[in-house]
Parts: structure tokens; C-alpha cells; sequence
């Protein structure tokens, strides 16, 4: 019986070893979708800080903070891009990456304005409260939060936008880089490029 086992297990590890080939595994996108804090930049001129938050993980929410009084407080020298990196955990993570990608399109100056209303009310977004919700009903729901950052005039356009197909690659970015890190949730951080111990759990 062990024996008969034995070989699907090792055709298994053969398969998955396969696939961990540096030369098969997609490359990370050369532009990422992540959004400058305030505008941040030009990179060249600054230490850059890469955030990778879920909006609906309190982790995330917590370490939002301290990272945002850091970059205030030693900025131009630091910068900071926050990329949406929705956690497969969180049912509602996707959308709420989708709606935070929308604002940045119909006006970048509220993407964290948004971003921190998540964070204020993201138990409403748990699995567990929304369970029973369709994701229509949360899509226009968070439409509804997302025009309370931009204004009223754009609850329409947060509709729409939520039914645009094209948008549902947009968090695919982030999620790539992640995979290429070996990020294993959120939040992340990475320093000029390197993971940061210390900001990954501030």
C-alpha cells in the first residue's frame, strides 16, 4: 500500500519542481500598478519603499499608520507606492483592490483617501458578514464608499467601472511581483527593492 503511494508522490514533486524553473516562470511586469503616496518621486532622488497592503486584513490596517508617519515625516528623502496585493483568504480583498484601481483611474489624488476608509471600515467587508451578500450587492456597496472619497458626481463612474472586464487583470500586477518575492501575505514591504524585516510587521 506505502509503495503504491509512493509514486504519485514522487510524479507530484517531480511536477511541482517543474514548474519552480526561474527560466519557465513568468516575468514580473516592468510597470507596476502600485500608487505614489503624495505624489511621490522621482525615485532616483529617494530611498523608495514598496508597500504590498490587502485593504480588508487588519494587518495591513495596522501597519498603515506607522508607515505613513515615516514617509511624512523624512519625505521628499522617502517615497512610498502602495500595491493593492489581494490575500485569496479574504473573499472581498479582490474587489476592494478593483475599487482602489478605479478611483486611482477617475482621480489619483483620492486613491488614499479611499484606501484609509477600507481600512476604517473593512469589518464590513469580513467573509462573515458579507456571506450571505452577492458581489453585486458589495461591488455597489463599495461603490458607494468609493464615491464617498472622490464625490458624489463619481458614484456613476464607480458603477460602470466595476463592470468593465478590463479592470479585473488590474491587481494581477502586484500578485505577480509578489509570487516572484515570494511574498506569503500581507503586509509586505520591500526597501529599494530588498524585503524590510522591519516594516513588513510595523
Amino acid at each position: 500500500m506505502a509503495k503504491s503511494l509512493l509514486i504519485p508522490k514522487i510524479l507530484l514533486l517531480l511536477l511541482f519542481s517543474s514548474q519552480l524553473d526561474p527560466s519557465k516562470a513568468s516575468s514580473v511586469p516592468s510597470k507596476l500598478d502600485g500608487f505614489a503616496y503624495n505624489g511621490s518621486g522621482p525615485w532616483k532622488d529617494s530611498v523608495l519603499i514598496e508597500a504590498f497592503f490587502d485593504p480588508v486584513c487588519p494587518d495591513s490596517r495596522d501597519s498603515w499608520p506607522p508607515l505613513k508617519k515615516v514617509v511624512e515625516q523624512f519625505a521628499p528623502r522617502v517615497s512610498l507606492i502602495v500595491h493593492p496585493f489581494p490575500l485569496p483568504f479574504h473573499n472581498n480583498a479582490y474587489l476592494a483592490c478593483r475599487a482602489l484601481h478605479i478611483a486611482n483611474k477617475l482621480n489619483s489624488s483620492s486613491t488614499y483617501d479611499l484606501l484609509e476608509l477600507f481600512f476604517k471600515y473593512q469589518e464590513k467587508y469580513y467573509n462573515g458578514p458579507t456571506a450571505s451578500a452577492s458581489r453585486i450587492a458589495i461591488q455597489k456597496d463599495m461603490s458607494k464608499l468609493g464615491a464617498f472619497a472622490l464625490g458624489n458626481s463619481f458614484l456613476a463612474d464607480l458603477k460602470m467601472d466595476f463592470k468593465i472586464l478590463q479592470l479585473t487583470l488590474l491587481p494581477a500586477s502586484p500578485i505577480g511581483m509578489g509570487a516572484h518575492e515570494a511574498f506569503m501575505g500581507a503586509p509586505f514591504s520591500l526597501l529599494m527593492g530588498s524585503y524590510c524585516l522591519v516594516l513588513g510587521h510595523l
